[in-house]
């Protein structure tokens, strides 16, 4: 009875106990990761005792082909491992630990993120582009995800939607951007990993963008949704899907804008609708786009992809020439490219604006440090977004 009654004791003060009196009644060293220092150095720290090798990989650090080369953790007496970076720019960063060979998150740090079947800690450096991608003290808008009908794909199937700033209160039409994920990605990539929600709201309340709808479908014609937000099994996250790439997303979106007028009040005019995408988002973007000639008058291109995949349907690909020409003499007011200078698709995309200016299609081109990363695809919705709808 005595163990017991000792036993109760101490799992009643590991309830109301702070988790710091947890740490230590557990004869565990207190761990803080990450510390974001005044001078902008970020320092992590993990608990392995037992460890032989415990390195640091990050999205600041540079890059060896796709992957950040990571730094060795050094370990102090209580087998705590503790890096600590130089000055890092306001941004938003991934990171993760290697125990060992093992990737690991770091167990301090709440604040996880999902890309494709990765999961990544992240933090927020203040001071800069970092603070358009944190919550500000700022009229908010909604983000909402609804199901629609899609009878090209026999299907419903789920979009992410968000409203600015005042919409359930007004009775005003508003623009619409359709901003399209990555392979691998869903409707819910651009809400986690690009931070939409936090951009748009501060840069309408900052004055540099006009309040809109944005609305992020699910670019994998195969899905109904994310990984675990459809019927069925719990299927784990893949880029490996069919009906990529092929035709379509392109031929079925008209659906996903006929559910978004119907529903909301969203302006129809051309002049009030733009489309943009980043890789496979970027490709759908444009062939959407010039297969659409009526239909937008904003076209943002971030990394695109411009080949299409084999087992395509043909004819959504062929005389591109053709479409293009047509697509300019409709008109648009933006057509918008940006890729960094290391992206695997730079060949592609320099040969497309030679396209481009073969056939005399305008678009203002945006060259960056940096490969094929969810860093750059934020900044560029950043840049894209304040050029929008201008009267």
């Amino acid at each position: 009875m005595k163990h017991k009654s000792a036993l109760l004791t101490l799992l009643l003060l590991a309830m109301v106990l702070p988790f710091s009196a947890q740490e230590a009644l557990w004869n565990q060293p207190e761990v803080q990761s990450p510390v974001i220092h005044k001078d902008n150095k970020v320092s992590f720290q993990i608990y392995a005792p037992q460890a032989g090798e415990v390195l640091l990989s990050g999205t600041w650090m540079p890059r060896e082909d796709w992957a950040p080369e990571p730094v060795a953790m050094k370990k102090d007496d209580s087998g705590v491992w503790t890096h600590t970076t130089e000055v890092l720019a306001s941004d938003l960063y991934t990171y993760f630990f290697l125990v060992d060979g093992v990737q690991v998150c770091d167990p301090a740090n709440p604040y996880v993120v999902r890309d494709v079947a990765s999961i990544f800690n992240y933090l927020l450096v203040p001071g800069g582009q970092g603070d358009l991608y944190a919550v500000q003290d700022v009229p908010h808008g909604t983000l909402a995800y609804r199901w629609y009908p899609s009878p090209g794909t026999g299907q419903e199937r789920r979009l992410a939607i968000y409203t600015p700033p005042g919409y359930e209160n007004s009775t005003s039409t508003y623009p619409v951007l359709y901003l399209l994920h990555g392979m691998g990605g869903d409707e819910t990539a651009w809400t986690t990993l690009g931070r939409t929600v936090e951009i748009l709201d501060n840069l309408i309340a900052q004055g540099k963008a006009r309040p809109m709808i944005v609305v992020m479908p699910n670019g994998n014609v195969s899905q109904q949704a994310a990984p675990g937000a459809a019927p069925g099994a719990l299927r784990p996250p893949s880029m490996d899907l069919p009906q990529t790439m092929e035709g379509s997303m392109e031929t079925t979106f008209p659906e996903i804008i006929q559910f978004v007028e119907q529903n909301y009040r969203a302006n129809r005019e051309k002049s009030q609708r733009a489309i943009a995408g980043l890789s496979m988002g970027g490709f759908h973007s444009l062939h959407t786009s010039r297969l659409h000639p009526d239909t937008f008058d904003y076209i943002g291109l971030f990394s695109p992809a411009i080949t299409p995949l084999e087992g395509s349907i043909p004819e959504i690909y062929r005389n591109m020439d053709a479409s293009l020409t047509t697509q300019k003499d409709k008109g648009y007011r933006l057509y918008w490219i940006a890729i960094g200078k290391n992206d695997f698709l730079y060949d592609q995309v320099s040969r497309y604006r030679g396209t481009l200016n073969r056939l005399g299609l305008p678009f203002t081109y945006t060259e960056t440090e940096g490969g094929h990363t969810w860093d750059l695809w934020r900044s560029y919705l950043t840049l894209f977004v304040p050029q929008l709808f201008k009267n």
